[in-house]
């Protein structure tokens, strides 16, 4: 896909104007409590001006930048999924009363979500969510509402995470298509722009509703070379084109009770996965017994409860809990959903209080198989 415009600073803001005028609620990286996070944004002042991360196992801090990139991080502790499929959402409610019990339907939401600074690992994690919960034969009617309509701005990475191996897994750092517009941005001493790709009609429209022009032979060199650096700067690397068999020939293998020496079934790793998908529900009533509501919020396959059938738990054992994790992601998930259930972002490294290493983990066990 060839980069069609340039646009400035001004065009970015003209950008969030057009979104919002076109009712869209306009959603993006800012900072809060000392992480990058998605929250709404209105202007570029919201956004991480001259900001970015620092990550490895189990370390994330901000640090402040030399220049005034907007995008110039890699990923924070949130991704895109919370919006959705929700942490927590009501499906329904049940009012009880002289005349007998009316059952309220949670009403979809009218929202239309524009996504901006979307990595490209992200956008493969969007496809793998709606996977799972767009195709076959049941499909999720609250992920549909939420999803249908979505307005994506990309951005083409121009810093690699200490945590980050999105080239192993095929997903980055160049956004290929699932997207309405790509950012690239060029920050040197002379110019501060934005290389923009088109990849949809939608975001043909919305390029014209705002100031642009044809790109030169000079920034688009710039541009294929910030993510030339991108690719040759991550922080991590995993084989992954035999994985799925790997792990499948060493599930009894003595790593497994390695890693559960360290791992504490938090399920960090799950909560800011962007593709784990996993939920329980849950169904409360209030005091007086008038209303009655169901709930379904995230749940982890790290929890005792979550392979809780009569008589016990089915994953006892952290170590077999974090093989059901691990063997799930980058193994069977191939044959679930005929993907990999991995893209590389490096959230669970960043954000598991110990430090455990998917990439590490994956190396550890192939070393120790005869040649």
């Amino acid at each position: 896909m060839a980069a069609e415009a340039v646009v400035t600073l001004e065009g970015v803001q003209a950008l969030l104007d057009g979104l919002r005028r076109n009712g869209y609620r306009t959603l993006g990286p800012t900072l809060r409590d000392q992480a990058i996070v998605y929250d709404d944004i209105a202007t570029i002042d919201d956004l991480p001006r001259g900001w970015t991360d620092e990550q490895d196992g189990g370390r994330y801090r901000l640090l402040r930048r030399m220049d005034d990139a907007l995008f110039g991080y890699a990923v924070g502790p949130h991704s895109w999924k919370k919006y959705l499929h929700p942490p927590l959402l009501r499906l329904w409610r049940a009012e009880h009363d002289d005349g007998g019990v009316r059952v309220v339907a949670e009403p979809d939401p009218t929202d239309k979500l524009a996504f901006i600074g979307v990595r490209s690992c992200e956008i493969h994690a969007l496809a793998i969510q709606d996977r799972v919960f767009l195709e076959g034969a049941y499909v999720d009617p609250h992920y549909r509402a939420r999803r249908e309509g979505n307005f994506i701005v990309a951005v083409n990475c121009g810093q690699a995470g200490g945590t980050c191996f999105c080239v192993s897994m095929g997903t980055g750092p160049k956004a290929q298509s699932g997207f309405d517009l790509a950012l690239t941005e060029i920050v040197d001493t002379s110019r501060h722009a934005f290389v923009v790709e088109v990849g949809s009609e939608a975001g043909r429209r919305m390029l014209g509703e705002i100031p642009h022009r044809s790109p030169t032979p000079d920034e688009l060199d710039a541009a294929d070379a910030v993510v030339t650096r991108t690719e040759g700067a991550m922080g991590r690397k995993m084989q992954a084109d035999d994985v799925h068999e790997l792990l499948l020939r060493n599930l009894e293998h003595g790593r497994w009770d390695d890693v559960a020496q360290r791992c504490l079934t938090c399920g960090n790793c799950t909560m800011v996965c962007p593709t784990c998908f996993c939920t329980t529900v849950e169904d409360s009533s209030d005091l007086a017994g008038r209303e009655t509501s169901r709930t379904r919020r995230w749940d982890s396959c790290f929890t005792m409860d979550f392979s809780y059938i009569h008589g016990g738990s089915v994953r006892a054992s952290t170590s077999s809990r974090y093989r059901q994790w691990m063997t799930h992601k980058l193994s069977t998930w191939f044959d679930q959903f005929g993907t990999s259930g991995c893209v590389g972002c490096g959230r669970c490294i960043t954000w598991c209080p110990v430090g455990i290493d998917i990439t590490e983990e994956v190396t550890a066990i192939r070393d120790s198989e005869p040649r």
